[in-house]
């Protein structure tokens, strides 16, 4: 397997003593209650089907929270780059489940 180097801008050094470091990102967990989530629905690029989004997830719990948000509304969904998509016009079920799980700040 080749190794996958991120791009970060540099091509070629000239430079003999250079070692490509990667960029770590830290590992931010922010408490539940300090979550500024936003819920809304979108149909847009989706055929004309509802998806409930919610936006707003800062840390690394993300595929945890969309999961246990597609497993309560039993429908499915996915979960990119902190953007949970959950399927269906979901807003009220998953506004009431952060809401008793502690994410305060949901609108």
């Amino acid at each position: 397997m080749k190794k996958k180097i991120p791009v970060s801008g540099i091509v070629y050094s000239t430079d003999k003593n250079f070692s490509f470091q990667e960029e770590s990102s830290p590992d931010v967990n922010v408490p539940a209650a300090e979550q500024r989530l936003k819920v809304k629905l979108e149909t847009k690029n989706r055929g004309g089907k509802a998806a409930t989004v919610v936006e707003g997830y800062v840390g690394t719990g993300a595929e945890e929270l969309g999961k246990n948000l597609k497993s309560f509304c039993g429908t499915g969904g996915s979960v990119k780059d902190g953007i949970i998509i959950v399927q269906g016009d979901n807003r009220e079920k998953i506004k009431q489940w952060l809401i008793k799980n502690g994410y305060r700040k949901t609108t």
